[in-house]
């Protein structure tokens, strides 16, 4: 099993998931307010803060590195484990104590955890000014507004369409040659472990025009390098009729123009041949041999595949509710070797 996790570069769950968190870089254009923001947990997040920073700087704030300068923080969480939410809440009685010396600041949790948690950070706790779901950024400015107005700055609503698929993100702690675009947002997997499909919704996939739109400009600009991101980027799927992957159910066959993850993987590749193109996180049950063919057929898109194994026991897979079992898996892997090389 080592060798295996070896050979297809499994990024450990340690790796992938660490509390670490990066924050806002100074930015200053002469905007009359700072906006700070901690991102902790999975890319996802860290792409989603570059939505929200867009949001806010459309409504008069730049970013700042220093909290302490800050008119707004906020923290955008991640549930996925015990230890991330603690690493929060220490942060959160960390800013309140600043908040103290100044009253004027607004205190912000965004993401999984706000959902998870929304009544216990903001009615109980009461360590928090504005509490906002991973679906509900545009309302972002409104709510910070109510919070310094005395209201309840809420929002957990979780959508069946947002896909913040017209706002160009700011490139957060961009080293100019690397960025993240999202293509879809959601889970539907529901594995018997995981709190994600319950504070980050259904799926649903991004129009592919703005992606390989996002994907030029990102070029044009010098990025020589993107990864196509969703909680289960594999299963991407989009009509110009349907685009909420929940809505679906017909046959391919049946809904015109349907597109699927390896015709996006193809689309981004051809934006320009210079432009290396990666993707996370692939889901076992969804890796199909066209993904694979198409990653062959383009000498930029990165022979890399993150496949969670989760484990080697199909006794195990079955109570995770992981839809595959270890022979599938196994053939997955075949399937990687055979049409990709060993190399």
């Amino acid at each position: 099993m080592d060798q295996l996790i070896k050979d297809i570069d499994i990024i450990s769950g340690e790796e992938a998931q660490a509390v670490d968190y990066k924050t806002t870089p100074e930015e200053n254009t002469g905007k009359t307010k700072k906006i700070y923001i901690e991102s902790y947990g999975c890319q996802m997040n860290f792409s989603d803060s570059e939505i929200v920073a867009s949001i806010m700087k459309e409504n008069g704030y730049d970013t700042t590195a220093n909290f302490q300068q800050a008119d707004v923080v906020f923290l955008n969480t991640c549930s996925i484990r015990e230890k991330a939410e603690q690493t929060v809440r220490n942060r959160l009685n960390h800013f309140n104590a600043v908040k103290k010396n100044k009253p004027e600041m607004t205190i912000g949790v965004l993401g999984c955890m706000a959902e998870r948690l929304k009544d216990k950070l903001l009615e109980e706790e009461k360590i928090v000014d504005v509490v906002v779901g991973p679906d509900a950024y545009r309302d972002l400015p409104n709510l910070v507004n109510a919070a310094e107005d005395g209201r309840k700055g809420v929002n957990t609503f979780l959508s069946r369409e947002e896909t913040y698929a017209d706002i160009a993100p700011v490139r957060l702690n961009s080293n100019g040659v690397t960025a993240f675009i999202s293509i879809m947002r959601g889970c539907d997997n529901m594995c018997s472990f995981c709190v994600v499909p319950f504070t980050r919704g259904r799926e649903r996939s991004r129009d592919p025009h703005s992606i390989v739109s996002e994907a030029r400009d990102l070029f044009k600009r010098g990025y020589r390098e993107v990864t196509l991101l969703g909680q289960n980027v594999d299963s991407y799927k989009w009509s110009p009729e349907e685009n909420n992957k929940a809505r679906l159910n017909k046959k391919e066959e049946e809904v015109s123009q349907v597109v699927n993850f390896a015709n996006l993987l193809e689309m981004v590749a051809q934006v320009n041949p210079l432009l290396r193109v990666r993707f996370s996180t692939s889901h076992p049950k969804d890796i199909t041999d066209e993904v694979l063919y198409t990653m062959k057929k383009y000498d930029n898109i990165c022979k890399y595949i993150h496949l969670p194994v989760q484990s080697g026991n199909s006794r195990v897979l079955d109570l995770m509710n992981r839809t595959y079992d270890r022979e599938w898996y196994l053939d997955r892997v075949k399937a990687i070797r055979e049409i990709l090389g060993e190399e």
